[in-house]
């Protein structure tokens, strides 16, 4: 069945990214995990309409527009936290291709992300890697160029990455997606990452094991909403003995944390980060930069970077 039931379609504006749809009356038949893309995008925009936003994603903002949806009502007020997740990823694939201005970056489960539109240096090459029902829900507002490429495929299957061609410049984003894969596909997934791209940086963004388990449970966010079921948790001080155990070809982990930018969110934040030892109850980014030549078996462990 098609991701959407009735569209309305305006003349396109066409970029040196991708091309932007003016599309309007967007019902929308995503369910389970794929409907989180419209979570994340509410969260998104509704953060980039206030002045005091910690990001800037007017892309977002006409996307959610152009849906007929309840956001409010299936979503509740939104906090910003995966707004201000998308920022933390955005400065640090802005820092990468500083130094890799003609590199790719490969986004699995992008769902409706306009990140690479904010990092855009003009040079790098953008690959959408969903589902085949996401990709065409997010050709209603965004089609594909030469440079930003849409793939439809499951982000566990690496054929996609034939799509890639020859490059070695290589920066992979999993934001949002592990968390609902189970714990053999993950470390399937990484092993694979691992091997296929020997001198990528990854980040992805990992729940701790409370909130994993509560979600298997079921955790209704509203009234009218229930979390879809979150499989794979971790928590922060386990990540870095977890990922040498699955791969020996680690250079540098670095945890990085996101916060809800204000309200009842950030002050329980506040709270929990007054004894160090919690962190390994709040979420976190994960940064991993694989090493350039192969490990010596014998050689010393690199430090995991907090």
């Amino acid at each position: 069945m098609s991701a959407v039931a009735a569209v309305t379609r305006h003349p396109a504006k066409t970029t040196g990214q991708e091309t932007l749809i003016e599309a309007s009356n967007v019902v929308s038949n995503l369910h389970g995990v794929s409907e989180t893309m419209l979570w994340t995008l509410y969260d998104r925009a509704c953060e980039s309409e206030r002045s005091d936003g910690v990001l800037i994603d007017h892309e977002s903002a006409r996307i959610c527009e152009a849906i007929d949806y309840d956001f409010a009502g299936r979503f509740g007020n939104p906090d910003g936290s995966f707004a201000a997740r998308a920022a933390e990823i955005d400065h640090l694939i802005m820092r990468w291709l500083e130094n890799h201005p003609d590199g790719v970056v490969v986004s699995l489960g992008e769902g409706l992300e306009t990140q690479g539109r904010r990092v855009d240096n003009g040079r790098m090459q953008w690959f959408t890697v969903d589902l085949p029902a996401a990709i065409e829900f997010r050709e209603n507002f965004l089609t594909p160029s030469k440079r930003f490429r849409h793939i439809a495929a499951n982000a566990l299957d690496l054929m996609w990455a034939d799509e890639l061609g020859p490059t070695t410049d290589i920066f992979i984003v999993a934001q949002g997606l592990l968390m609902y894969l189970q714990p053999k596909a993950v470390q399937r997934l990484f092993a694979d990452l691992v091997a296929r791209f020997p001198k990528a940086e990854l980040v992805f963004d990992v729940i701790p094991q409370w909130f994993s388990a509560l979600t298997m449970w079921g955790v209704m966010k509203t009234p009218y909403y229930r979390l879809p079921p979150m499989p794979w948790g971790i928590d922060a001080e386990d990540v870095g003995s977890c990922l040498h155990e699955w791969s020996s070809s680690i250079e540098t982990i670095n945890l990085l944390e996101y916060r809800a930018p204000r309200g009842w969110p950030r002050l329980m934040e506040n709270l929990l980060r007054m004894n160090p030892t919690n962190k390994r109850y709040l979420p976190c980014l994960v940064q991993v930069v694989l090493q350039n030549k192969p490990p010596s078996p014998t050689g010393p462990r690199r430090p995991l970077h907090v």
